[in-house]
């Protein structure tokens, strides 16, 4: 950042700011960014290639003198945690600076009990309720919030094209369910005397991708609204247990507690909540049947996004703008995508209009270590946020 040209610090929540104050410091300033955090087993693109793109594309205008031409202040944010791995709780970075953050937040443990607070204490970070609330941005000194990103899908390589608009981002619920039944010796309980935990979460799993396939079998819906719902649903649903767990996790030993999460996703909130409803019912009949107790805690809630359609016209001219550039060819038009995947757009729209731009991935792979996207694409993406920038002159 600071070879951008760009004047740089670290706030209390661990995301990295880099400004350029423009000819005028004034004006409400553009925010582009994206995350440095990624996922367990990962690859190297998804999210760094937006913060990356940014400041090469800021990096051309320093070098050039045209920095200090722009109309507003630009301001890139690396974001400190946006994949809630570690603590079940996605966006940690950029929903502070959009002040959606609560307080509480600080204390969440990992699986250790190490709590958010204490490890920003380890790496030098003191940070109070009070200093939670002072890193929230004012809304009126913004004037939009921009982020690239990996397109962790396969419609980009389909189309053979490097770069896409996204229109909207679908919400999203995270659950954490936890089944306790009674531990007890694999060879001396009978099969019919059973309160196994394991045995009752994998029959609420096998309901949930029931649910998830099939909608409209779980699901009465009658009018045009409802209608309309579960077509959005059918097309944009899934659900995933990415995680599971059981005590004492022993081979001999009858799970007494087993605990899994679930990520439910659609661009339809209204459908989703329905979804999370039926789901929970569902869920507390089965292990009423099987003698176990359920519970079934909210850890993270987004609602769907919808990206403003000015600064995406202007994304999507800078994209064609970008590929005409690489190619010497004019491409006509940009695909326009919904997003399935979170991103730290969904916690900046509280803040701002957001607009994101797509590039496209190998294979549509993300959240693995074969994620790739290739060097003329990363090229196509630092050119399409520089045109955009260009605008900004």
């Amino acid at each position: 950042m600071e070879e951008a040209g760009l004047q740089t610090w670290v706030d209390q929540m661990g995301n990295v700011h880099g400004r350029a104050k423009g000819k005028n410091e004034s004006e409400k300033a553009l925010l582009i960014g994206s995350h440095l955090d990624t996922v367990i087993d990962a690859g190297i693109f998804d999210g760094a290639l937006g913060i990356i793109s940014a400041i090469s594309a800021l990096k051309v205008l320093h070098i050039s003198r045209e920095l200090e031409k722009l109309k507003r202040p630009i301001e890139v944010i690396a974001f400190s945690d946006e994949e809630g791995v570690r603590f079940q709780s996605t966006f940690l970075g950029s929903a502070a600076i959009s002040g959606v953050l609560p307080v509480s937040a600080l204390q969440m443990p990992d699986k250790s009990g190490v709590t958010v607070q204490n490890v920003l204490k380890d790496n030098s970070i003191e940070i109070s309720g009070e200093g939670l609330f002072a890193l929230k941005y004012d809304p009126e000194s913004i004037w939009g919030y921009v982020e690239a990103h990996i397109e962790q899908g396969p419609v980009l390589e389909s189309a053979g094209l490097p770069l896409g608009i996204v229109k909207g981002i679908a919400g999203q619920t995270r659950l954490k369910v936890t089944v306790r039944g009674s531990q007890g010796h694999a060879g001396t309980v009978p099969m019919s005397m059973r309160q196994d935990s394991m045995a009752a979460a994998a029959e609420l799993i096998v309901l949930l991708e029931s649910l998830c396939k099939h909608p409209d079998n779980f699901l009465s819906l009658d009018g045009q609204c409802e209608r309309s719902m579960m077509e959005s649903l059918t097309g944009s649903l899934v659900c995933t247990v990415g995680e599971i767990s059981c005590w004492p996790s022993a081979s001999n030993v009858i799970p007494g507690e087993t605990t899994f999460t679930i990520d439910i996703r659609a661009m339809d909130d209204l459908g989703r909540q329905a979804i999370i409803y039926e789901l929970s019912n569902r869920m507390h009949q089965i292990c009423d049947r099987r003698s176990v107790s359920c519970v079934i805690e909210r850890k993270h809630e987004a609602n769907a996004v919808g990206c403003d359609n000015g600064l995406s016209s202007q994304l999507k001219s800078a994209a064609l703008s970008a590929m005409k550039r690489i190619s010497g060819e004019v491409v006509e038009d940009a695909p326009v995508l919904m997003s399935g995947a979170g991103h730290d757009a969904m916690a900046m729209s509280h803040l701002t209009k957001v607009g994101m731009i797509f590039v496209r991935c190998r294979g549509g792979v993300s959240h693995s270590p074969a994620e790739h996207v290739s060097n003329d694409d990363v090229w196509a993406a630092g050119l399409a946020i520089l045109s955009f920038l260009e605008s900004q002159l």
